[in-house]
């Protein structure tokens, strides 16, 4: 697990939105193709993996095979992590079919506890029993009753998961992990470390907006890389990066709404309910992309001061928040070390 340096010591009717392709959605401005490009040595290459459609563009190599090896990566990790299928270590884990798991299991298990930790239980790994109550991603999603809420909210609590080696034990018998909030940052780093082992200079992996760098597009210039405007196919400003990662949690990647009340899927586990914090997203950009997701989604929770507070005692890493008037606000130093535009 990485731990975090701090710079100093801490003191009617409904309309429902799942947009499968912008699930924490980032517009990139680069020239994607679905195939190898004109240039020498550039190939961008898709697939449908970890439930979105994630994308992969090498800058200085045509090599698709290592691309599908990438792919094939993301799969493995999906494998262990996913909470829906019946043969990986977290559905066993939920279900009580077993307690050892793999050494990369526990500690992604072990990054979340730290998570929710940090944000005391703001977020929370075991957040699966609210998360099916909701279930955004049904096509006629409706508002759990006060009692349903109540009941599974009893159900959530960080503090019952207890990880000893690759030994994962809980201290009641309903309790559920969901690694959603941090999964795809973690499998990102891991397909970057296999780019870079393989030589790999420049490329960006995209694993549903989920973005990381290698590099930049040429050796003077970064990546410049687009936030998107919130509920539109639109960038409301762009940051241009180098061997960093960019990650979005925003209301607007699924939500449904209900005689004229937004119901968005980031949920307070303390409340059962979404929060309701003024805030349209937040983008978290740093060097690990598990720790920038873990942090978009903490950030929101904890809300903009509090989120403000917390990005600005970490050493390395920056944050922009969309308030709902859609005004933009950033962390120290984020404007001057982005080279933000809007």
């Amino acid at each position: 697990m990485q731990h975090l340096q701090r710079r100093r010591t801490m003191g009617g009717s409904y309309r429902h939105k799942l947009n499968v392709l912008a699930l924490i959605f980032v517009i990139l401005f680069t020239n994607f193709s679905a195939c190898a490009s004109s240039e020498t040595g550039k190939i961008t290459k898709n697939d449908f993996v970890l439930n979105t459609v994630a994308t992969i563009t090498l800058y200085d190599s045509n090599n698709e095979a290592l691309i599908d090896e990438c792919f094939d990566l993301c799969r493995h990790y999906e494998s262990l992590f996913s909470k829906t299928d019946v043969n990986s270590e977290i559905y066993k884990l939920n279900h009580r079919e077993t307690s050892e798991v793999s050494i990369e299991t526990a500690k992604l298990i072990t990054e979340g506890l730290y998570y929710s930790k940090l944000s005391d239980g703001a977020f929370d790994i075991t957040i699966t029993p609210l998360t099916s109550l909701w279930n955004f991603a049904s096509e006629s999603p409706s508002v759990p009753s006060a009692e349903e809420i109540g009941s599974a909210r009893e159900k959530v609590d960080y503090t019952v998961v207890t990880v000893s080696g690759n030994t994962v034990t809980f201290s009641n018998d309903y309790t559920a992990i969901d690694l959603g909030a941090i999964a795809k940052g973690y499998i990102a780093d891991k397909v970057k470390e296999l780019l870079v082992s393989r030589g790999i200079k420049k490329a960006i992996i995209n694993l549903g907006g989920n973005v990381m760098c290698i590099g930049g597009k040429t050796a003077t210039e970064g990546f410049k890389i687009g936030i998107q405007y919130p509920f539109e196919e639109s960038s409301i400003a762009s940051v241009t990066v180098r061997d960093l990662s960019v990650v979005t949690s925003g209301i607007y990647e699924r939500y449904f709404e209900k005689d004229g009340t937004l119901y968005h899927h980031i949920l307070n586990p303390k409340t059962g309910y979404p929060y309701d914090n003024n805030l349209l997203s937040v983008t978290i950009i740093g060097e690990n992309s598990c720790t920038c997701d873990a942090l978009s989604t903490t950030c929101y929770a904890l809300s903009k001061d509090a989120g403000t507070a917390l990005i600005e005692d970490l050493d390395g890493y920056y944050a922009i928040f969309i308030t709902d008037d859609y005004k933009l606000w950033y962390t120290d130093g984020t404007e001057t070390a982005l080279n933000i535009e809007t």
